[in-house]
């Protein structure tokens, strides 16, 4: 086994034995720690990951397929029905493996500090370490079956996060409300699950094989069949992404998740949805992404515009915040709708940067209804003249989502508008010219919220704040403001090693 095989073992092995070792532990603090530090080691993993890319691509490089890993391990697994235990990781999926166990990290080190109510803080890092495996998976597996496995790890326990330490309080109204946002959660996960299980369905008994490496460029498919695959799977990715109008169950799962369960939410749960879509939909049936792929550009522009829309009309921070996640996953959409070098290189960047930024922004609106016990906008106003710190950070969180250039929200944006006027023809023009728009109603919305936060005279729960921040906080939070001017400033830090593999999708594309 080399080094990369061991890495590739080690980033989802750390983790689950982390989970173990925390559930098993009877102390809650020394539970916490040792689950930080199993978070610590999967994220040095993760980076190593990228060492020797270029020798695992050029192993690759002479295989037909067009996914070519830098590193995998394909060991049999259910020898009976030629099913495999299949992982390796590549350009398109680094960053996203990267940013989970970055974001996992710092939820659980901000777990020392503070624990939500609702339950201990060993059973909530324990989940937190479940949902870093289940997401870690989707993003490594190269099979499909265990693609589909690994994407159900993730429902019951951020379900149990949801519900047993979300919410204002514990009160049986608090209770009663996180219960129907988990429910919520749960059965929209579902239906996108049956609909992704009868979609892997139809491409493995068709081709025979799991294997999305052979699997990739639709060879093995007839056109009937990629048609039928493509709109099963792309139903099943669009209701976790979440795409318009598949949505609604987002803003009740974010309003009502604790800090660390909406930072995860957003910052990586919904990837899985915008990378299956990548990595599988368009992938295993390219003749289904042509076809589809002028009313998936429609209903990215819808997103965009709706969410934006609905966003100038909220007054709940997180809801807002939430809201906005289906605007920017309208721009990614966008992208990946183009079928273009550009356009999927628009949504690569696009989610690593809203997994950033929503994640920022997420810890921030957390640690402001701590303050204050209050989400509504109403409510918050003057926050710059009592905690101008942390009023600082929240305007730079916003300026980065609202696409700011120079910090990371500017690229995903900005590429998928040019993807969508490189495509041509008047409806992918009208489309680009919508999703310009869309950025400037995002830049409405976001600059409206500073207005009402940070500027005037400081609401009574505003004025009794303290100016300072918590060394955790601290912590948590600078990983996140550096990557969002490092992503910003350099882009090619995702780009770069995207390049080779999306220029091998879209070869199978055309």
């Amino acid at each position: 086994m080399s080094v990369g095989d061991f890495l590739l073992v080690a980033v989802l092995a750390v983790p689950a034995l982390g989970a173990l070792a925390v559930a098993a532990i009877p102390r809650d603090r020394a539970a916490r720690l040792v689950g930080t530090l199993a978070a610590a080691l999967t994220l040095v993993a993760a980076v190593a990951l990228v060492a020797g890319r270029d020798q695992g691509w050029t192993t690759y490089a002479a295989t037909a397929s067009a996914v070519r890993p830098w590193h995998s391990i394909d060991l049999p697994w259910v020898p009976g029905l030629d099913l495999r235990f299949h992982l390796g990781v590549d350009g398109i999926s680094w960053p996203l493996v990267v940013l989970t166990a970055l974001l996992t990290l710092l939820c659980c080190g901000y777990s020392l500090w503070r624990v939500p109510g609702g339950g201990d803080g060993r059973a909530l890092v324990a989940l937190l370490l479940v949902v870093e495996v289940g997401i870690l998976g989707t993003f490594l597996a190269l099979d499909l079956v265990l693609f589909f496995l690994f994407f159900e790890v993730v429902l019951l326990p951020m379900y149990a996060i949801i519900v047993g330490w979300g919410g204002d309080g514990t009160d049986p109204a608090s209770l009663d409300a996180r219960r129907r946002a988990g429910r919520k959660f749960a059965l929209y996960t579902l239906f996108g699950s049956v609909l992704l299980l009868v979609g892997v369905y139809v491409v493995v008994a068709a081709a025979g094989t799991a294997d999305i490496m052979v699997l990739t460029g639709g060879s093995e498919l007839s056109r009937t069949t990629q048609l039928a695959a493509f709109t099963l799977l792309a139903f099943a990715f669009a209701v976790k992404s979440p795409l318009w109008p598949l949505h609604s169950w987002l803003p009740d799962a974010h309003t009502q998740a604790p800090t660390v369960g909406s930072v995860l939410l957003a910052g990586v749960l919904l990837k899985m949805g915008t990378y299956g879509l990548i990595r599988v939909a368009v992938g295993v049936a390219p003749e289904g992404a042509r076809w589809a792929a002028p009313v998936l550009g429609v209903l990215a522009v819808a997103a965009i515009l709706v969410g934006s829309l609905v966003c100038l009309a909220q007054t709940e921070l997180k809801r807002l915040i939430a809201y906005s996640s289906v605007g920017h996953m309208g721009f990614v959409l966008l992208g990946v709708a183009t079928l273009t070098a550009t356009g999927i290189q628009a949504a690569l960047i696009g989610n690593v940067a809203h997994g950033v930024i929503t994640g920022l922004l997420f810890f921030l609106a957390g640690a402001i209804k701590d303050r204050t016990h209050t989400g509504a906008l109403s409510e918050l106003s003057g926050l710059r003249e009592t905690a101008p710190r942390l009023s600082g950070l929240l305007a730079f969180a916003a300026v980065a989502s609202l696409g700011l250039p120079g910090l990371a929200g500017f690229w995903g944006e900005a590429f998928a508008v040019v993807a969508a006027v490189e495509a041509g023809g008047a409806l992918w023009t009208t489309l680009a010219v919508l999703a310009a728009i869309g950025g400037a109603l995002t830049a409405a919305y976001l600059l409206r919220l500073l207005r009402r936060v940070t500027h005037g005279q400081p609401t009574p729960a505003v004025a009794a704040l303290s100016p300072g921040l918590a060394g955790a906080e601290l912590v948590a939070w600078t990983p996140l403001v550096l990557l969002a001017l490092a992503v910003g400033l350099a882009p090619t830090l995702v780009l770069g090693v995207a390049e080779a593999p999306v220029e091998a999708l879209v070869g199978v594309l055309r």
